[in-house]
């Protein structure tokens, strides 16, 4: 057994159970969930139930309430809530309005809480939610996760910084390893085995138990074949029609993949409502070992200075790593991308919410050129004719230098993501 790694989500788990009256860690399935409620739970002396186990499960489908009454002691874990159902929400409704003292229950759901309204509404005003992503390049390493507030703090302290600058091919590694837990330690081989049954597992798993799917083979084919096609566009014409698919299947089912955490949305960002911006938002996979998986591609593949898969990887990753730091940095900041009606397009856009931005570009090279920052540079342009507040422009790339490259731009390692 190897070291245990520290999980930034394990303080905000513990802050929101010491303030809650119902705490609930979300996120992929095989993330850590339920390592991390154990945990909290050995320390702080917590009783811990699952439903993965069948006769919990049973329990608690069959009487709600009887059920949560064997289980006293406050809090209580409940690990895979989602399995129970709304009967069992509702009970847990019941049971802290009448207790109405924080601390009632840890739970974990491996399925998007927010996205499934009979569960969230029921506990709206009674419960805090903590996002559980796989693990991050920091908490791999056991450095600090600090970008997103570095780079709030202006591109002088991004400059500033010193860490390690590993060669380019160790970030086609950590790309194609992703963050799972379940995948450390293994070979490239074992790792496709592993992300196949995983996909499979949580397809007839997760959204097994909530989801009205005729249709498995076709959910398994849209699964992978958008999860090989992380950073695109979601158009769900050009979807149907790849497929030959019915538009509103594709629709249904993509929801339900994202409830599943299988996929990530990420929204179009826009400061001047005059600019004629392409609202499409972008789909990425949930992790970039999962999305190098689906595509067929390993490290060695990524190498080849002509591969067009590597640049899309390396920005899952990024975004991974971006949006787990936002789950946890001193400030909410919104991920964005942008792209325009004629082409202008930055990667990834942070937006506090006291309207400070920060624009970054993810390039695959070694060595970031000026033409790399032209549309971070008219990013900053129409930020401060919004009268806003541009920050920074950061260009990510897979070198060692970091260098300032004029107005408030950047070139960093992706290495400084991770602190």
């Amino acid at each position: 057994m190897g070291p245990v790694i520290l999980r930034h989500a394990s303080a905000l788990a513990e802050r929101a159970v010491a303030t809650s009256r119902v705490t609930l860690v979300h996120g992929p399935r095989q993330a850590g969930k339920s390592t991390l409620v154990k945990d909290l739970g050995r320390r702080l002396g917590f009783d811990y139930i699952t439903l993965d186990d069948r006769a919990e499960l049973e329990a608690a489908r069959a009487d709600p309430a009887g059920f949560l009454a064997a289980y006293r002691r406050r809090p209580l874990i409940i690990d895979e809530v989602q399995r129970g159902g709304s009967e069992l929400i509702l009970a847990i409704k019941a049971a802290v309005d009448r207790e109405d003292a924080p601390g009632g229950f840890l739970l974990t759901g491996s399925t998007n809480f927010l996205s499934l309204p009979t569960l969230s509404e029921s506990l709206t005003g009674r419960i805090r939610i903590v996002r559980l992503h796989p693990f991050s390049l920091g908490e791999r390493s056991g450095r600090p996760d600090d970008f997103i507030d570095r780079a709030l703090a202006g591109p002088e302290a991004l400059i500033a910084y010193r860490g390690p600058t590993p060669e380019r091919d160790a970030y086609l590694d950590a790309a194609c390893l992703g963050g799972f837990p379940g995948v450390t330690g293994l070979s490239g081989r074992e790792r496709d085995g592993w992300f196949d049954d995983y996909v499979d597992t949580l397809l007839q798993r997760e959204i097994a138990t909530a989801a009205d799917i005729r249709r498995w083979d076709v959910l398994g084919r849209l699964a992978r074949h958008v999860t090989a096609r992380s950073g695109s566009e979601l158009i769900f014409a050009r979807l149907a029609a790849d497929l030959e698919l019915d538009r509103a299947t594709v629709e249904h089912y993509v929801a339900w993949l994202e409830t599943a955490f299988l996929l990530q949305r990420v929204p179009a960002w826009s400061r001047n409502p005059s600019t004629k911006t392409v609202r499409r938002p972008k789909l990425y996979a949930a992790d970039s070992g999962l999305a190098a998986s689906m595509l067929g591609k390993d490290a060695k593949a990524l190498r080849a200075p002509t591969e067009p898969a590597t640049g899309p990887i390396l920005e899952t990753l990024v975004l991974g790593e971006l949006s787990k730091q936002a789950t946890w940095s001193a400030t909410t900041v919104g991920v964005h991308h942008m792209r325009t009606a004629d082409g202008r397009e930055v990667d990834f856009v942070l937006e506090a919410r006291d309207g400070r931005v920060i624009g970054i570009e993810v390039k695959a090279t070694t060595t970031p050129r000026a033409s790399d920052f032209r549309w971070l540079a008219d990013l900053r342009e129409r930020v401060d004719q919004a009268r806003g507040t541009f920050i920074a422009g950061v260009v990510l790339h897979t070198g060692t230098a970091r260098l300032p490259f004029g107005d408030r731009l950047v070139a960093l390692p992706i290495a400084d993501l991770s602190g």
